[in-house]
């Protein structure tokens, strides 16, 4: 199994299909993304053996990402090494085209517009997150009287108005960013596409409201500017902040662009292509697109707005109760735009409160899988649980929990989901409000209001999944014997490792030159490994031997030995024998999922056998009526260390008969 950067990047590559199959690739904060020529040669199976690859997603027909964490760009780096992925990666012209018109021409509309507002939005959460915690220490000024946070600029030390500007730096040009991020995503010029909504932010573009004429609106006290440019009525709004103008122009920005390219000459597209497109996306957005993102933007939050006022109590319960399933779609990123809607038009937000429940029930989950793991000696599943309680706890990012733990084992979801529930229940007691945009972590906690109320309900969250998943565990049964197997395997595999590297230490000129039999440990037909109906084991991958397609119902000890692992459900059984051989017995295919059904375990681990033992006794008519296929592998696992393993020729055998021979491995010449 893959275990370093460049084994696990090569992994990655081969199990895709290599790079044949790649058309374009890039990577976000915690994900690889690939477009694919042929999305059916990647083996999902396959790369999430890899310890390191924290979970696998199929996106339409072509796009696959690969969930690896904080490290993604280590192994981005590491596969773009390759020289078979020149010209492939997120740094050169030709991907931003293939990846549009893949989505576009394969992908369902539904699809692409959740992928188009995730890949916008993911490349700006940097400066959103740094952003988010300079207010926190503006709000902690607030909270211990050192300043007043929302008192006018005007009346703010200078001090405290220069830091002020440091995080209203990123909301007022936010539109800038979010029109490049949106150009760069569906392949256009994303220089173009900040100069856009960039013009609406300018002095002279604000300064039009000083000679603008006031029109009644709807709402009582409010006015709305407009004056004359060019004979019509243009409507002067402030647009710092807003995130649906930005994203419009951007669209209308593509096809302006492909409609211009098509019609100017190449020689001369770099100074009339970006010159035109500035000519009419920049007036169409100050008179069209512009006021119709704000009112999208300001509808949605409207509605919202109206649902909180009619019952803040039921909003605050479905929005941590919806989040769990809304984050692994990309389909919450909408709802970011709406909190800072929110807050531009209400001066505070109603969404990001009930959202920590979700964010701490999920960071509790996950801690508890830490201490699990811990317990357990699960070095990997250790590893990605603290990862992912870290990033969370602190920085209120929860993709590292999700992808690497909740997606991966489904009984995580209901440990989950209560956490959500309790902590949204005591949300819509204190009808918590965020009056700053920030990423909920324990560091933005003061920004919150009533901050005990905010407080009480995420520890609550936390606690409630916390204590379900360390009582009740975040796996299935099967999942956790198997595992806690194979971490028993592998400590007894480092034990004898440790035991050889002694006894070899001890006497170098004593190296084993026998060789080793394997008797059939049931009847029946014997098989090529090759033709074993699951690619994993017909690979070779877990180990080396044969299938045998069995006509008895018992498997037996094939020689003397030692039971290393006994799966309660009675699928498979491990074996260490005497002559140094370590076999796995797996009867049937994928028959795990019959949780014991048809099995009858006979051993327990850590029991010595001898030949002709019963192991296991099982009901092949079970298995094939539960869609099985009952062929039965029978592997050395630890073939490594020996030299060739031949099959035996005959085509049918009965327990005891020769199966395997196991040849000494060749020692080099000295």
């Amino acid at each position: 199994m893959a275990s370093t950067t460049a084994a696990t990047s090569q992994h990655i590559l081969k199990e895709i299909g290599g790079a044949d199959n790649v058309s374009s690739l890039t990577h976000c904060a915690t994900r690889l993304r690939f477009q694919l020529h042929d999305q059916n040669q990647v083996d999902v199976a396959a790369l999430e053996k890899d310890p390191a690859v924290l979970g696998v997603v199929k996106q339409g027909s072509t796009g696959l990402q690969v969930i690896m964490g904080g490290g993604v760009a280590d192994y981005y780096g590491a596969i773009m090494r390759d020289p078979a992925m020149a010209d492939r990666g997120e740094s050169d012209k030709a991907p931003a085209k293939k990846e549009y018109g893949g989505v576009r021409s394969k992908y369902s509309w539904v699809d692409y517009a959740f992928e188009f507002l995730s890949d916008t939005f993911r490349p700006v959460l940097w400066a959103l997150l740094g952003a988010s915690l300079i207010i926190t220490m503006l709000v902690l000024a607030d909270r211990f009287g050192l300043q007043d946070f929302r008192a006018p600029m005007s009346e703010q030390p200078p001090t405290y108005q220069f830091m002020h500007a440091m995080w209203k730096s990123v909301f007022c040009f936010l539109p800038i960013m979010v029109g490049a991020t949106a150009a760069r995503k569906l392949g256009a010029n994303e220089w173009v596409g900040a100069a856009i909504p960039a013009a609406l932010l300018t002095p002279e573009f604000i300064g039009l409201k000083d000679v603008a004429r006031e029109i009644p609106t709807s709402v009582a006290g409010e006015m709305q500017y407009q004056v004359d440019v060019f004979g019509l009525p243009m409507t002067i709004q402030d647009y710092g902040g807003q995130v649906f103008p930005p994203l419009l122009a951007a669209i209308a920005l593509y096809f302006v662009e492909k409609g211009l390219k098509k019609i100017i000459p190449a020689a001369i597209q770099m100074v009339f292509v970006p010159f035109i497109s500035l000519l009419i996306l920049i007036p169409a957005t100050a008179f069209i697109m512009g006021p119709i993102g704000i009112g999208v933007g300001n509808a949605i939050a409207d509605g919202l707005y109206w649902l909180n006022d009619l019952s803040p109590f039921i909003l605050a319960v479905v929005i941590p109760l919806i989040y769990p399933f809304l984050v692994p779609l990309g389909l919450h990123w909408p709802l970011n735009a709406i909190m800072i809607v929110n807050i531009n038009t209400l001066g505070y937000d109603f969404i990001q409160g009930p959202m920590g429940a979700w964010n701490f029930a999920c960071f509790g989950v996950v801690t508890a899988v830490m201490v699990i793991s811990w317990r357990e000696g699960n070095k990997s599943m250790r590893q990605v649980s603290a990862g992912g309680m870290f990033a969370g706890l602190l920085g209120g990012i929860s993709e590292p929990s999700l992808y690497g733990v909740l997606l991966r084992f489904r009984k995580s979801y209901w440990r989950l989901l209560p956490g959500c529930l309790v902590g949204g229940i005591i949300m819509g007691i204190f009808n918590v409000k965020a009056y700053a945009f920030v990423f909920t972590s324990l560091l933005t906690v003061t920004a919150m209001d009533p901050t005990y109320g905010y407080s009480l309900a995420i520890a609550a969250a936390f606690a409630t999944s916390f204590a379900l998943t360390l009582l009740l565990d975040y796996r299935t049964k099967e999942e956790r014997e198997e595992v806690r197997a194979q971490i028993a395997a592998e400590r007894e595999a480092a034990n004898e490792a440790e035991e050889e590297r002694i006894a070899a230490a001890d006497a170098p000129a004593a190296a084993a030159s026998q060789s080793a039999s394997v008797a059939a440990p049931l009847a029946g037909r014997v098989l090529p490994l090759a033709e074993v109906p699951d690619a994993a084991f017909a690979a070779g991958a877990v180990g080396k031997g044969v299938g045998i397609d069995p006509s008895g119902d018992t498997v037996v000890a094939p020689g003397e030995g030692k039971v290393m692992a006994a799966f309660p459900t009675g699928h498979a059984v491990g074996l260490k024998m005497d002559n140094g051989l370590q076999l796995l017995i797996h009867i049937g295919i994928d028959t795990v999922n019959m949780e014991g059904k048809g099995f009858e375990l006979l051993v327990a681990k850590g029991d010595r056998v001898s030949a002709g033992q019963p192991l296991v006794r099982f009901d092949r008519a079970a298995i094939e009526a539960a869609g099985y296929s009952p062929v039965t592998p029978v592997l050395v696992t630890n073939h490594k260390k020996w030299g060739a393993i031949d099959a035996t020729s005959a085509t049918e055998v009965a327990p005891g008969d020769a199966l395997l021979e196991v040849a000494a491995k060749e020692t080099e010449a000295v």
